[in-house]
Protein backbone atom coordinates (compact mmCIF):
# COMPACT_ATOMS: atom_id res chain seq x y z
CA UNK A 1 0.00 0.00 0.00
CA UNK A 2 1.32 3.63 -0.98
CA UNK A 3 -0.06 6.11 1.72
CA UNK A 4 0.65 10.10 0.99
CA UNK A 5 0.95 12.27 3.93
CA UNK A 6 0.01 15.88 3.42
CA UNK A 7 1.92 18.27 6.49
CA UNK A 8 4.62 17.30 8.43
CA UNK A 9 4.86 19.44 11.08
CA UNK A 10 4.39 17.72 14.87
CA UNK A 11 2.35 15.54 14.72
CA UNK A 12 2.67 15.08 10.92
CA UNK A 13 6.15 14.09 11.15
CA UNK A 14 5.16 11.48 14.32
CA UNK A 15 2.35 10.11 11.50
CA UNK A 16 4.90 9.77 8.98
CA UNK A 17 7.19 7.59 11.28
CA UNK A 18 4.45 5.39 12.34
CA UNK A 19 3.28 4.21 8.63
CA UNK A 20 6.78 3.59 7.72
CA UNK A 21 6.89 1.16 10.31
CA UNK A 22 3.66 -0.57 9.30
CA UNK A 23 4.88 -4.07 7.63
CA UNK A 24 1.12 -3.02 4.86
CA UNK A 25 2.54 -0.05 3.81
CA UNK A 26 5.08 -0.50 1.49
CA UNK A 27 6.42 3.53 0.44
CA UNK A 28 5.35 6.90 2.19
CA UNK A 29 5.00 9.97 0.14
CA UNK A 30 5.36 13.28 1.97
CA UNK A 31 4.48 16.60 0.97
CA UNK A 32 4.18 19.97 2.49
CA UNK A 33 3.48 23.82 1.91
CA UNK A 34 7.22 24.06 2.57
CA UNK A 35 9.04 21.77 0.21
CA UNK A 36 11.94 22.01 2.03
CA UNK A 37 10.73 20.65 5.17
CA UNK A 38 9.00 18.06 3.63
CA UNK A 39 12.57 16.77 1.77
CA UNK A 40 14.28 17.12 5.15
CA UNK A 41 11.38 15.00 7.29
CA UNK A 42 12.01 12.51 4.23
CA UNK A 43 15.36 12.28 4.24
CA UNK A 44 15.40 11.72 8.26
CA UNK A 45 12.70 8.84 7.72
CA UNK A 46 14.61 7.45 4.48
CA UNK A 47 10.86 8.33 2.24
CA UNK A 48 9.84 10.05 -0.67
CA UNK A 49 8.96 13.85 -0.70
CA UNK A 50 7.08 14.74 -3.44
CA UNK A 51 7.68 18.59 -4.69
CA UNK A 52 3.78 19.76 -3.86
CA UNK A 53 0.18 18.56 -3.06
CA UNK A 54 -0.68 18.64 -6.68
CA UNK A 55 2.70 16.07 -7.13
CA UNK A 56 1.31 14.15 -3.90
CA UNK A 57 -2.05 13.53 -5.66
CA UNK A 58 -0.36 12.16 -9.03
CA UNK A 59 1.62 9.56 -6.95
CA UNK A 60 -0.69 6.57 -7.59
CA UNK A 61 -1.79 6.90 -4.03
CA UNK A 62 -3.90 3.84 -2.01
CA UNK A 63 -4.62 6.06 0.44
CA UNK A 64 -4.18 9.45 2.32
CA UNK A 65 -3.62 10.91 5.87
CA UNK A 66 -3.77 14.67 6.03
CA UNK A 67 -2.20 16.46 9.55
CA UNK A 68 -1.92 20.04 7.85
CA UNK A 69 -3.02 23.26 9.66
CA UNK A 70 -7.17 22.93 10.00
CA UNK A 71 -7.74 25.47 7.04
CA UNK A 72 -6.70 22.92 4.64
CA UNK A 73 -8.43 19.83 6.19
CA UNK A 74 -11.81 20.38 4.26
CA UNK A 75 -10.66 20.81 0.56
CA UNK A 76 -8.06 17.90 1.17
CA UNK A 77 -10.67 15.52 2.53
CA UNK A 78 -13.12 16.45 -0.51
CA UNK A 79 -10.24 15.86 -3.52
CA UNK A 80 -9.14 12.73 -1.87
CA UNK A 81 -12.81 11.20 -1.66
CA UNK A 82 -13.35 12.72 -5.06
CA UNK A 83 -10.36 11.07 -6.15
CA UNK A 84 -11.64 7.52 -4.14
CA UNK A 85 -8.90 7.81 -1.72
CA UNK A 86 -9.29 6.40 1.61
CA UNK A 87 -8.47 9.71 4.28
CA UNK A 88 -7.14 9.94 7.78
CA UNK A 89 -8.05 13.48 9.14
CA UNK A 90 -6.39 14.84 11.64
CA UNK A 91 -9.63 16.74 13.78
CA UNK A 92 -11.07 19.06 13.29
CA UNK A 93 -12.59 17.83 9.53
CA UNK A 94 -13.10 21.55 8.81
CA UNK A 95 -12.54 25.02 10.43
CA UNK A 96 -15.90 25.77 11.17
CA UNK A 97 -19.70 24.40 11.62
CA UNK A 98 -20.84 24.76 7.82
CA UNK A 99 -17.61 23.76 6.47
CA UNK A 100 -17.72 20.23 8.89
CA UNK A 101 -21.35 19.95 7.57
CA UNK A 102 -20.38 20.71 3.95
CA UNK A 103 -17.75 18.22 4.20
CA UNK A 104 -19.46 15.08 5.73
CA UNK A 105 -21.72 15.75 3.03
CA UNK A 106 -19.01 15.86 0.18
CA UNK A 107 -17.87 12.46 2.15
CA UNK A 108 -21.37 10.87 2.28
CA UNK A 109 -21.93 11.22 -1.79
CA UNK A 110 -18.28 9.78 -2.22
CA UNK A 111 -19.09 6.37 -0.50
CA UNK A 112 -15.24 6.52 0.61
CA UNK A 113 -14.25 5.86 3.65
CA UNK A 114 -12.75 8.71 6.13
CA UNK A 115 -11.46 8.61 9.58
CA UNK A 116 -10.85 11.28 11.61
CA UNK A 117 -8.08 11.77 14.22
CA UNK A 118 -10.03 11.21 17.61
CA UNK A 119 -7.20 9.08 19.22
CA UNK A 120 -8.56 8.95 22.63
CA UNK A 121 -10.63 6.21 21.11
CA UNK A 122 -7.62 4.31 21.11
CA UNK A 123 -6.02 4.96 24.66
CA UNK A 124 -5.99 1.88 26.75
CA UNK A 125 -7.89 3.64 29.67
CA UNK A 126 -10.50 5.19 28.06
CA UNK A 127 -11.39 2.18 25.82
CA UNK A 128 -11.05 0.48 29.41
CA UNK A 129 -13.53 2.95 31.33
CA UNK A 130 -15.99 2.52 28.09
CA UNK A 131 -15.67 -1.45 28.66
CA UNK A 132 -16.70 -0.73 32.16
CA UNK A 133 -19.36 1.55 30.98
CA UNK A 134 -21.18 -1.03 28.66
CA UNK A 135 -20.55 -3.97 30.80
CA UNK A 136 -22.58 -2.67 33.28
CA UNK A 137 -20.12 -3.29 36.15
CA UNK A 138 -20.34 0.33 36.79
CA UNK A 139 -24.50 0.52 36.92
CA UNK A 140 -26.25 3.75 36.50
CA UNK A 141 -23.68 6.47 35.50
CA UNK A 142 -24.32 8.94 37.22
CA UNK A 143 -21.05 11.48 36.53
CA UNK A 144 -18.53 11.91 34.22
CA UNK A 145 -15.72 13.92 34.77
CA UNK A 146 -12.79 14.70 32.20
CA UNK A 147 -10.05 17.30 31.94
CA UNK A 148 -7.35 18.23 29.39
CA UNK A 149 -5.06 20.66 31.33
CA UNK A 150 -2.13 21.58 29.03
CA UNK A 151 1.33 22.85 30.58
CA UNK A 152 2.43 25.80 28.06
CA UNK A 153 -0.38 27.36 25.71
CA UNK A 154 -0.29 26.98 21.94
CA UNK A 155 2.26 29.64 20.11
CA UNK A 156 0.36 32.99 19.68
CA UNK A 157 0.56 33.07 16.33
CA UNK A 158 -1.99 29.81 16.40
CA UNK A 159 -4.52 31.52 18.74
CA UNK A 160 -6.35 33.44 16.26
CA UNK A 161 -6.59 30.94 14.20
CA UNK A 162 -7.50 27.59 16.41
CA UNK A 163 -11.13 28.09 16.13
CA UNK A 164 -11.60 28.70 20.37
CA UNK A 165 -10.62 26.42 23.35
CA UNK A 166 -13.88 24.56 23.26
CA UNK A 167 -13.66 23.67 19.58
CA UNK A 168 -9.76 22.89 19.80
CA UNK A 169 -9.48 21.41 22.85
CA UNK A 170 -12.21 20.52 24.40
CA UNK A 171 -13.54 19.03 21.56
CA UNK A 172 -11.58 15.73 22.50
CA UNK A 173 -13.07 15.54 26.11
CA UNK A 174 -16.64 15.74 24.20
CA UNK A 175 -15.64 12.68 21.49
CA UNK A 176 -14.12 11.21 24.46
CA UNK A 177 -17.31 11.43 26.91
CA UNK A 178 -19.87 10.03 23.71
CA UNK A 179 -17.56 7.09 22.80
CA UNK A 180 -17.14 5.95 26.23
CA UNK A 181 -20.64 6.49 27.81
CA UNK A 182 -22.45 5.52 24.50
CA UNK A 183 -24.66 8.63 24.98
CA UNK A 184 -25.56 11.80 23.24
CA UNK A 185 -25.08 15.45 24.52
CA UNK A 186 -28.78 17.17 24.76
CA UNK A 187 -27.76 20.63 26.35
CA UNK A 188 -24.24 22.34 27.68
CA UNK A 189 -23.38 25.26 30.11
CA UNK A 190 -20.09 26.49 29.82
CA UNK A 191 -17.98 29.71 30.80
CA UNK A 192 -14.25 30.67 30.67
CA UNK A 193 -11.91 33.12 31.99
CA UNK A 194 -9.00 34.58 30.91
CA UNK A 195 -5.76 35.11 33.29
CA UNK A 196 -2.83 34.51 30.84
CA UNK A 197 -1.62 36.45 27.82
CA UNK A 198 -3.39 39.31 25.99
CA UNK A 199 -3.60 37.05 22.99
CA UNK A 200 -6.66 34.83 24.13
CA UNK A 201 -8.73 37.69 24.76
CA UNK A 202 -7.75 39.81 21.73
CA UNK A 203 -9.05 36.46 19.72
CA UNK A 204 -12.05 36.46 21.16
CA UNK A 205 -10.61 33.00 22.92
CA UNK A 206 -10.59 31.50 26.45
CA UNK A 207 -7.54 30.39 27.89
CA UNK A 208 -9.40 28.33 30.78
CA UNK A 209 -12.95 26.95 30.37
CA UNK A 210 -15.41 24.92 32.10
CA UNK A 211 -18.51 23.09 30.92
CA UNK A 212 -21.35 20.81 32.38
CA UNK A 213 -22.96 18.55 29.68
CA UNK A 214 -26.29 16.97 30.04
CA UNK A 215 -26.38 13.71 28.24
CA UNK A 216 -29.77 12.40 27.03
CA UNK A 217 -29.78 9.88 29.79
CA UNK A 218 -29.57 12.51 32.64
CA UNK A 219 -25.70 11.75 33.00
CA UNK A 220 -23.67 14.80 34.56
CA UNK A 221 -20.67 15.22 32.52
CA UNK A 222 -18.10 17.84 33.48
CA UNK A 223 -15.32 18.96 31.24
CA UNK A 224 -12.21 21.44 32.57
CA UNK A 225 -9.40 22.44 30.21
CA UNK A 226 -6.69 24.75 30.62
CA UNK A 227 -3.86 26.39 28.64
CA UNK A 228 -1.78 27.11 31.43
CA UNK A 229 -1.67 23.71 34.29
CA UNK A 230 2.19 24.19 35.59
CA UNK A 231 2.22 21.13 37.37
CA UNK A 232 1.98 19.14 33.98
CA UNK A 233 0.07 17.59 30.60
CA UNK A 234 -2.91 16.04 32.10
CA UNK A 235 -5.34 14.02 30.38
CA UNK A 236 -8.08 12.20 32.90
CA UNK A 237 -11.63 10.65 32.17
CA UNK A 238 -13.31 9.55 35.43
CA UNK A 239 -16.88 7.75 35.30
CA UNK A 240 -18.63 7.33 38.46
CA UNK A 241 -21.53 5.19 38.35
CA UNK A 242 -24.22 3.75 41.13
CA UNK A 243 -22.04 0.44 42.02
CA UNK A 244 -18.19 1.20 40.83
CA UNK A 245 -16.11 4.46 39.33
CA UNK A 246 -13.28 4.02 37.07
CA UNK A 247 -10.24 6.47 36.11
CA UNK A 248 -8.62 6.19 32.72
CA UNK A 249 -5.45 8.47 32.78
CA UNK A 250 -4.46 8.28 35.96
CA UNK A 251 -1.18 6.80 36.64
CA UNK A 252 2.47 7.42 37.89
CA UNK A 253 2.94 10.33 35.39
CA UNK A 254 -0.36 12.13 36.22
CA UNK A 255 0.66 15.32 37.32
CA UNK A 256 -1.50 15.62 40.98
CA UNK A 257 -0.16 15.40 44.83
CA UNK A 258 -2.24 15.43 48.13
CA UNK A 259 -2.93 19.21 49.49
CA UNK A 260 -2.11 17.22 53.41
CA UNK A 261 1.42 15.90 52.24
CA UNK A 262 -0.38 12.54 52.62
CA UNK A 263 2.08 9.31 53.01
CA UNK A 264 1.68 6.95 49.85
CA UNK A 265 3.80 4.11 50.29
CA UNK A 266 4.05 4.06 54.06
CA UNK A 267 7.10 6.22 54.80
CA UNK A 268 7.30 7.92 51.43
CA UNK A 269 5.65 11.54 50.75
CA UNK A 270 3.58 10.89 47.69
CA UNK A 271 4.79 12.17 44.57
CA UNK A 272 4.25 10.38 40.73
CA UNK A 273 7.05 7.65 40.13
CA UNK A 274 8.35 9.67 36.81
CA UNK A 275 8.05 13.27 35.31
CA UNK A 276 4.82 14.93 34.01
CA UNK A 277 4.07 14.14 30.25
CA UNK A 278 5.31 17.06 28.24
CA UNK A 279 2.17 17.25 25.55
CA UNK A 280 -0.25 15.17 23.70
CA UNK A 281 2.28 13.06 21.29
CA UNK A 282 3.81 11.51 24.25
CA UNK A 283 0.43 10.90 26.57
CA UNK A 284 -0.90 9.74 23.42
CA UNK A 285 1.84 7.82 21.52
CA UNK A 286 0.58 4.26 21.49
CA UNK A 287 -3.01 5.95 20.58
CA UNK A 288 -1.98 7.64 17.48
CA UNK A 289 -0.19 4.46 16.51
CA UNK A 290 -3.18 2.52 17.35
CA UNK A 291 -5.12 4.40 14.97
CA UNK A 292 -2.99 4.54 12.02
CA UNK A 293 -3.07 0.78 12.12
CA UNK A 294 -6.54 1.09 12.44
CA UNK A 295 -6.94 3.18 9.06
CA UNK A 296 -4.68 0.81 7.41
CA UNK A 297 -7.16 -1.75 7.93
CA UNK A 298 -9.87 0.92 6.77
CA UNK A 299 -7.91 1.53 3.87
CA UNK A 300 -7.65 -1.71 2.28
CA UNK A 301 -11.22 -2.34 2.80
CA UNK A 302 -11.10 -4.94 5.64
CA UNK A 303 -13.08 -2.18 8.68
CA UNK A 304 -15.64 0.20 8.59
CA UNK A 305 -14.06 3.70 10.12
CA UNK A 306 -13.99 3.69 13.80
CA UNK A 307 -14.81 7.69 13.73
CA UNK A 308 -16.55 8.40 10.73
CA UNK A 309 -17.10 12.28 9.68
CA UNK A 310 -20.51 11.97 11.58
CA UNK A 311 -18.77 10.98 14.63
CA UNK A 312 -16.51 14.53 14.28
CA UNK A 313 -19.40 16.66 13.65
CA UNK A 314 -21.47 15.27 16.91
CA UNK A 315 -18.32 16.64 19.07
CA UNK A 316 -18.35 20.17 16.83
CA UNK A 317 -21.95 20.74 17.60
CA UNK A 318 -21.18 20.18 21.74
CA UNK A 319 -18.02 22.67 21.09
CA UNK A 320 -20.68 25.55 19.04
CA UNK A 321 -23.00 24.79 21.69
CA UNK A 322 -20.75 25.67 24.37
CA UNK A 323 -18.99 28.50 22.50
CA UNK A 324 -22.50 30.19 22.43
CA UNK A 325 -23.16 29.44 25.74
CA UNK A 326 -19.82 30.92 27.00
CA UNK A 327 -20.50 34.11 25.00
CA UNK A 328 -24.07 34.46 25.81
CA UNK A 329 -23.85 33.33 29.09
CA UNK A 330 -26.95 30.43 28.93
CA UNK A 331 -27.99 26.80 29.18
CA UNK A 332 -27.91 25.82 24.95
CA UNK A 333 -29.59 22.90 23.88
CA UNK A 334 -27.89 20.97 20.84
CA UNK A 335 -30.85 21.30 18.90
CA UNK A 336 -30.13 25.15 19.16
CA UNK A 337 -26.97 25.05 16.67
CA UNK A 338 -27.48 21.47 15.43
CA UNK A 339 -28.48 22.08 11.07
Amino acid sequence: MRVGLAGVGRIGAGHAATLRGLPEVAEVVLADADPARAREVARALGVRAAGSVDALFAADLDALVIATPTAAHAALVVRAVEAGLPVFVEKPLASDLDGTIQTVAAVARSGVPVQVGFQRRFDPGHLAARDAVRSGRLGWVHTVRSCTLDPVPPPDEYIPTSGGLFRDCSVHDFDGIRFVTGREVVEVTATGANRGAAVFAESGDIDTGSAVLTLDDGTLAVVSNARYNAAGYDVRLEVLGSRDGVVAGLDDRTPLHPADGALHPPGGAFRPAGPPHTGFLERFADAYAAELRAFVEVAAGRAPSPCPPEESLEAFYVAEACEVSRRERRAVAIEEVRR
